[in-house]
């Protein structure tokens, strides 16, 4: 497996597919099995369905202007990449770390974001 690619390739995908709001695509990065957190103190989302459920909810009422994923970091099996999103709502700026199966799916990711105060 070549994390590095594959790592590119979610940052390629999430940044296309965060600009558009195209769940479908997203989920396509990710294992059936996927834990994933949004936060550090929120529960975690399990498996497709509840990532799904939390991707249309964090959508539902963002004006996405810009998205930008930076040059992945990978160690073995894991990367973090940077982002950052412009929005009508203000911008958002993150790090999302994730850890990859044999078949280049995400099995596990943990974001850590904040936003601006300014729309």
């Amino acid at each position: 497996m070549n994390t590095r690619e594959i790592a590119r390739r979610f940052a390629r995908t999430w940044q296309t597919g965060w600009a558009t709001h195209d769940i479908d695509l997203l989920l396509s990065l990710y294992a059936p099995g996927i834990v994933h957190r949004s936060m550090p103190f929120r529960e975690p989302h399990r498996g497709l369905d509840a990532l799904r459920k939390y991707l249309t909810w964090s959508f539902s009422e963002e004006d996405v202007l810009d998205v930008r994923f930076g040059e992945p970091l990978v160690d073995g099996d894991t990367a973090a990449i940077e982002f950052r999103v412009h929005a009508r709502e203000g911008d958002l700026a993150g790090c999302v770390f994730v850890t990859f199966d044999a078949e280049g799916l995400a099995v596990a990711t943990r974001d850590y974001w904040h936003m601006s105060d300014n729309p």
